[in-house]
Order: structure tokens, then sequence, then C-alpha cells
């Protein structure tokens, strides 16, 4: 099922960008996400064209946001964004 907006944590979660969506609250919860340069909270939501920045230790990873799929296979996770740099 394909959706307008979505949780931000929830999309991290469901994308596989971040394994666990506690993981994903935390993250959002420290200031290492950010959605369209801004911080974002876990609750933010998302839409197709949105640029994800997420800090892991001194690595930052870009992704924009493709497709927004709620019941998305691990095969089919990689689908919902595009990596954009490190």
């Amino acid at each position: 099922m394909l959706l307008q907006s979505m949780r931000l944590d929830k999309f991290l979660k469901l994308s596989r960008i971040i394994k666990r969506r506690t993981v994903a609250n935390e993250s959002c919860d420290n200031s290492y996400v950010s959605v369209n340069g801004r911080a974002a909270k876990a609750s933010h939501d998302v839409k197709p064209g949105d640029v994800i920045e997420v800090t892991y230790g001194s690595r930052t990873m870009r992704f924009r946001v493709l497709s927004l799929n709620e019941n998305a296979k691990k095969a089919d996770a990689s689908e919902m964004y595009e990596l954009l740099g490190e």
C-alpha cells in the first residue's frame, strides 16, 4: 500500500536505513537525522521527494525518498529511497 506521508522513524525502519524503530527514534531525538536540511523529530511526516540526512559517527549519508510502502519486503526496501552520497 503506497502512502502520501509516513512518520520519519517508521520510514527509516521500513526502508532498512536503520534496523530498529527504537534506534531510529533515538537518532531523531539526538539530532542525528535531518529532513530537507532541518533537524527532524521521529514524528515528522516524510513525503516522496524529501531528502533525509543520517549521521553515523563521522559519516553522513543522504537519501531521497522515492516511495512510501507500508508493507515493504526486505528485497523491496531499497526501492523506497535513492542514495545521494556520503
